[in-house]
């Protein structure tokens, strides 16, 4: 099987930026790592999120809301049964507390039923003026009667301090970016929700600061090409290597890595 042409994404860029070693054995040895609750977590949430906003305004209520993490669990548990082992069944009740206590977060935040959304989970696939190619999804994109568009993401986890804010800002520029360059309009508005403390994070991208964004994708996409041609992933030690599931590949800590696939290409190539 030809292996899919790579592409950058907020996630795989902070992988990178973080430590390459890791990019390398995520994104191109494609090596599987464990799901986390808190993962899991999210991606129910967003689920049931994104089946209200597909229903009637007058039907986008909460309880709607929670209705629907049941089905979406029981489908996501069929599709993945290790999901039952990572949630079993006497967790389960505590675990879709958490979920609900994140759906009311939400209906603090804001009303479902004042507006339409323009799109929902849109998907975003292209090659950047200076040829990087990008990918991703966006949770909701929100079009005002003025015309004025609102980009959103919901986050289910703590919202970061200012002091380590990099990593939420960086995402909703790259999405701001993306969805400037194809359909020619720049947000007005970049709104995370994190939904866990009831805050949002918001940003309005002006065009130099976009412009300025895409060039620096542009020098990360290079390191990033450089480095899959020669082979060569160097690791980046940090806080966070207790988190990772690759320290025993990683030379850093006395590991081996798996023999380099080869630079599968991307989507500009």
């Amino acid at each position: 099987m030809t292996p899919r042409p790579l592409a950058l994404s907020p996630s795989r860029a902070n992988d990178y930026q973080q430590c390459p070693l890791k990019y390398r054995l995520r994104t191109i040895d494609k090596l599987p790592e464990p799901k986390t609750v808190a993962q899991v977590k999210g991606t129910l949430v967003h689920a049931a999120l994104e089946d209200i906003h597909a229903l009637e305004r007058d039907e986008r209520t909460y309880p709607a809301a929670v209705k629907r993490l049941k089905p979406n669990w029981e489908k996501m548990c069929s599709e993945d049964p290790e999901l039952v082992e990572l949630v079993p069944d006497v967790e389960l009740y505590d675990f879709l507390v958490e979920c609900r206590s994140l759906l009311r977060g939400y209906f603090e935040m804001e009303n479902p039923q004042a507006f339409d959304s323009d799109e929902i989970e849109l998907y975003v696939n292209a090659v950047l003026p200076n040829g990087v190619p990008v990918r991703g999804f966006i949770d909701r994109v929100d079009i005002a009667p003025s015309g004025e568009i609102r980009v959103v993401d919901y986050k289910t986890g703590k919202k970061p301090s200012p002091r380590f804010s990099h990593e939420a800002k960086f995402q909703m520029r790259f999405y701001a970016l993306v969805y400037w360059r194809l359909f020619d309009v720049i947000p007005h508005q970049l709104r995370l929700m994190y939904l866990k403390v009831i805050d949002s994070m918001c940003l309005s991208p002006s065009k130099e600061e976009l412009e300025y964004f895409e060039r620096d994708l542009g020098e990360l996409w290079a390191k990033i090409e450089g480095d899959g041609k020669s082979g060569v992933f160097r690791p980046k030690t940090s806080k966070l290597c207790g988190w990772c599931h690759f320290q025993d590949l990683c030379p850093a800590w006395g590991g081996t890595p798996p023999e380099y696939p080869g630079w599968p290409g991307s989507v500009a190539d």
